[in-house]
């Protein structure tokens, strides 16, 4: 390996001809002279034999050559020959600055883009991370390491001057590798690109992490940037501000993740959240932490019911394996969906009433409804007023078919009888209607308020003055709004 790489990198340094579309590259990307040595870039030429021929020469045995990763063996043809070519090298150093494994992008159209080198017996994947030699003492000063994905993510900002990055070399993020971060650094900073592979990336290495007892945040860039991206474009003042005022909590992140991927207000949904999230509490060391994690991460998905929060922090806080489907059966049953005495009451008068229905529907603002037990009637009715139909049981049944809560509660709203007779005095059914509609929007109200809530608890945390500072206007025109409800309910 040590053969190969000061071949390849003088290959680069030296001004090669076939070199030169590399050298454009890492000029282009801002990569200067000095960062190349310090990683000891280099360029593996187009050709078949280069390294194999050079390893030969300096005496190196055959089988030995084979084991190295180095070359590629095509056993039908009974041919050996260079596994890179014509590619940019990043060499993979071990803890004490050798060459264990390289990583390879193509310069030329063709495929794979990377191409990595394969385990041998000096290079097991996993255990070791891109940077960690040249950034190591660095990292021990600050106590301090930003974690990101690729080779170029940390040369760009190893680039502008941030020299306490690792990179998980694009492979799954290791108990190996998180073992060996947290021997240098209590506090890791998660940077993985800003889609959704690297979110779930991101939200894979917090549970491996968490088990090494290491502070942990996670800074996600705007627009699914990755870091290499992001400080080109914007340089090192807009990557620091990025961190100041975007930064996440381990746990503000994996709950905004589980609130972005799950409709919540489903039971269902509800249930598969909390089964995603235990491995994540069950992985936390300090006890003290998991169980302020556990109650805020209850709070925050609505979990009410004692007994099933008892449950499941019995889980949690032994920490055990548990079975995800046990989980999501567990949940479901205790956060059964409930039809609110307001939505029971609305619904019964509007399922018989057409007049009423199109005086009170053209009222009701999505925010209404959407949290409901009964958010799929509500959409039911609107749907059927929007195309001119008739409400009946058949037609009102076949559009909540897929939410079987839904199904149900038809089935107990038709049970019930009409508050008029068409040729009655709309007056009182349609003051009882309104009053019911202004306590759906209190409802949603105080859930907006509570969602609130939990956020300014965030940004207290995370220090987010901006964001505080927002949410506390906010919060005061909800507690506005609502206070007006309350007053149209005594006027009424």
């Amino acid at each position: 390996n040590r053969y190969a790489l000061e071949f390849w990198e003088n290959h680069l340094q030296e001004n090669k001809s076939d070199a030169k579309a590399a050298r454009d590259y890492l000029e282009k990307r801002g990569i200067s002279i000095e960062t190349q040595k310090t990683f000891h870039i280099g360029f593996a030429p187009d050709s078949w034999d280069a390294v194999m021929s050079l390893l030969k020469a300096k005496g190196a045995d055959e089988k030995l050559i084979e084991a190295s990763g180095l070359v590629s063996i095509n056993e039908e043809k009974g041919r050996v020959y260079d596994r890179f070519r014509g590619r940019i090298m990043f060499p993979v150093l071990d803890i004490k600055g050798n060459a264990v494994a390289f990583g390879a992008r193509i310069l030329a159209q063709g495929e794979p883009k990377y191409l990595n080198s394969p385990e041998t017996p000096a290079y097991i994947k996993g255990e070791h991370l891109y940077g960690f030699f040249q950034n190591k003492e660095k990292i021990r000063q600050k106590k301090s390491a930003i974690l990101v994905e690729g080779y170029l993510d940390l040369i760009a900002l190893y680039q502008f001057g941030i020299r306490t990055c690792v990179a998980s070399l694009g492979t799954a993020f290791t108990e190996q590798q998180a073992k060996l971060i947290s021997r240098t650094a209590r506090k890791v900073v998660l940077n993985y690109d800003g889609d959704k592979a690297g979110i779930k990336a991101a939200r894979r290495a917090i549970e491996t992490l968490l088990a090494q007892d290491v502070e942990l945040e996670v800074l996600i860039l705007p627009d699914g940037q990755d870091p290499d991206d992001f400080i080109r474009a914007n340089g090192f003042e807009a990557y620091k501000n990025q961190y100041k005022k975007n930064v996440l909590s381990f746990l503000q992140f994996v709950l905004e993740d589980a609130e972005r991927t799950h409709k919540l207000s489903s039971p269902k949904e509800k249930a598969e959240a909390i089964a995603d999230l235990l491995p994540v509490l069950s992985a936390i060391k300090n006890p003290v932490s998991k169980r302020d994690a556990f109650d805020q991460t209850m709070s925050f998905l609505r979990v009410e019911d004692q007994i099933l929060k008892r449950d499941l922090w019995k889980t949690v806080k032994l920490g055990t394996k548990f079975e995800a489907q046990t989980v999501r059966q567990q949940v479901a049953r205790a956060t059964q969906a409930r039809m609110t005495e307001a939505e029971h009451i609305l619904l019964e008068l509007l399922i018989y009433d057409e007049e009423l229905r199109e005086i009170i529907l053209p009222q009701l603002e999505e925010t209404d409804y959407e949290s409901l037990a009964t958010a799929e009637i509500f959409r039911s009715l609107l749907a059927l007023r929007e195309i001119g139909s008739k409400v009946t049981s058949e037609n009102l049944l076949e559009l909540v078919s897929d939410d079987v809560a839904a199904s149900d509660f038809v089935a107990v709203l038709l049970m019930s009888e009409a508050a008029r007779q068409p040729d009655e005095a709309i007056d009182d059914v349609l003051q009882k209607a309104e009053k019911n509609v202004i306590a759906l929007r209190k409802m949603a109200i105080n859930e907006k308020i509570l969602e609130t809530s939990q956020k300014l608890y965030f940004a207290e945390q995370n220090g987010d003055t901006d964001l505080l500072n927002q949410l506390v206007m906010q919060q005061i025109e909800l507690e506005k709004n609502k206070r007006s409800l309350d007053q149209k309910i005594i006027g009424g």
